[in-house]
């Protein structure tokens, strides 16, 4: 999962970000209206926190933008500005929550689970596909009930297909994905290679009903088999 925190305050960034990785989401940061508005151009995220009042312009018309452009992110808002009429109006416009500053940081990562299981899993609390199953909030793995041990890729990747089966997703964005925005900037994707392979091989020796399929000049695929 990742997480775009856009917020002015360097140290409030940083103390979000460390509390989110701790929780194993992968996190980027803008610290402005201009960055936030070129990444969200150029990259996809689960969840995005934003903030109202930035330096060079207001958050709640990165929300309008990109709503107008349907994009799917998740959107809280963290704002010291916690007036009524602001709550109201972000939430007219496509946030799926709104949490006034000062926040307590277990309440935000509690707001970040819940918009993502509404969201992306109809409000199931575990990712199931064929006989695998993942519980999200314990990063654990089985397989017809049985635990499947995964390293941390291994078990983000696999999180990312089930979530799209059938859907077959390039290299690029899923090294985005897992990996983080920074990636695009790599001479070749051979790390993919070696994790998918080590993750294709623990579903198959747990007896996984589904696979992920590598898709010849293009990606993978999660199928069932």
């Amino acid at each position: 999962m990742k997480i775009l925190i856009i917020e002015d305050d360097p140290s409030l960034r940083e103390i979000i970000r460390t509390t989110l990785e701790k929780e194993r989401y992968v996190v980027e940061e803008a610290p402005d209206f201009r960055t936030a508005e070129t990444k969200v151009a150029d990259y996809s995220y689960d969840c995005i926190l934003l903030d109202i009042m930035l330096p060079d312009g207001n958050g709640l018309a990165l929300l309008e933008a990109w709503k107008k452009q349907h994009k799917k992110e998740n959107i809280i808002i963290i704002s010291a500005k916690d007036s009524l009429e602001d709550k109201v109006h972000g939430l007219d416009l496509g946030a799926d929550d709104y949490l006034p500053k000062p926040f307590h940081l277990v309440e935000l990562i509690a707001r970040v689970r819940s918009v993502i299981r509404r969201n992306q899993r109809d409000g199931a609390t575990f990712l199931e596909y064929g006989n695998i199953r993942i519980d999200p909030d314990k990063f654990t793995v089985t397989v017809d009930g049985k635990p499947v041990e995964l390293n941390r890729k291994e078990y983000d990747i696999l999180a990312y297909f089930i979530q799209r089966p059938e859907r077959v997703v390039n290299k690029m964005t899923l090294a985005e994905a897992v990996w983080g925005d920074h990636i695009d900037q790599v001479d070749n994707f051979d790390f993919i290679y070696t994790q998918m392979k080590n993750l294709r091989k623990r579903l198959a020796e747990a007896g996984a009903t589904a696979e992920i399929k590598a898709v010849y000049g293009f990606g993978y695929k999660m199928t069932e088999k």
